[in-house]
């Protein structure tokens, strides 16, 4: 396997663990603050990567030879957490799987601007195509609602969270300085924990953690070992072996695994018209994905 595809096949587990995130999320999005959430979520994913780095590839001294990498990548990384769940309060998790798939256009702006990483022509048409499908999934699948550009408020904070992700997939290979992606990963979760417990530190002591469901933490801990250990892992590996638009073609997955995953939990098929905005969506992925 090219180290290509070993890149293609990181970014397929990534969409896969994502739309699990939103799926789950959604249920316990108004139970704790965002902030403290993320923040309690940061602590145990960088207990957890930090034990397995030092176990895998030990934590490489050089790569705290210039700490101010690590707080540029933490904050970018808290604000799309912190902005997900904030999302999610309001917004349905196939809204927010549409509006996630707006980062590889976004991506690929902040790639030419940071990286000068170029798009052809058929690159360019096919975030065009991904872009209008997720709009269409957003304003579900409601002209008048489209034409009026009315955008739902949890739509809208989680757009802030992705325009950070989105920036986040070509920093990685600008600040990278040769690390193992264990270490770097270690050096942006520490970041982003210092920071989210400082700025969400009232929130997380009024929080009474011991009253909350078994849904909550069952949630708690998909989110630390699945969707934040394993994908800042996989972002990371995949993004220093991948153009950053096609690092985030692969989110174009995420309406369909989302939509896939609330059918068998609720029985409930989105109307055919919203199905097209997927199609038009996974139509962009193969486009984005040709060589």
């Amino acid at each position: 396997m090219t180290e290509s595809q070993r890149g293609h096949a990181a970014m397929l587990a990534f969409a896969v663990l994502v739309a699990g995130s939103l799926a789950l999320g959604s249920r316990i999005a108004n139970l704790v603050d965002p902030a403290a959430l993320t923040a309690l979520r940061f602590g145990l994913v960088g207990v957890l990567i930090g034990l397995v780095a030092q176990r895998v590839v030990g934590l490489e001294r050089s790569a705290f030879r210039a700490p101010w990498r690590f707080p540029i990548l933490g904050t970018l990384f808290a604000i799309y957490f912190v902005a997900m769940f904030e999302g999610l309060k309001t917004a349905t998790s196939v809204s927010t799987a549409a509006v996630f798939t707006l980062t590889p256009l976004l991506s690929a702006g902040f790639g030419w601007l940071l990286l000068h990483q170029r798009t052809t022509p058929r690159m360019a048409f096919a975030l065009a195509l991904g872009g209008a499908g997720a709009l269409w999934v957003i304003f579900d699948a409601s002209l008048p609602a489209l034409l009026a550009f009315e955008i739902g408020r949890g739509e809208a904070n989680f757009f802030v969270g992705c325009i950070a992700h989105a920036a986040y997939t070509p920093m990685v290979p600008k600040l990278n300085r040769g690390e193992a992606p264990l270490t770097f990963t270690f050096g942006m979760i520490i970041a982003g924990f210092i920071i989210l417990t400082l700025y969400a530190a009232p929130e997380l002591r009024a929080t009474d953690w011991t009253t909350l469901p078994l849904l909550f933490w069952i949630t708690l801990a998909y989110l630390v070992v699945f969707a934040s250990a394993a994908t800042f892992l996989l972002v990371q590996f995949a993004a220093l072996r991948l153009p950053s638009a096609k690092v985030k073609a692969y989110t174009y997955m995420t309406p369909s695994i989302v939509i896939l995953r609330e059918e068998a939990l609720t029985g409930h098929w989105p109307s055919p018209a919203l199905l097209t905005g997927v199609a038009a969506t996974i139509a962009a992925l193969f486009l984005l994905l040709r060589e």
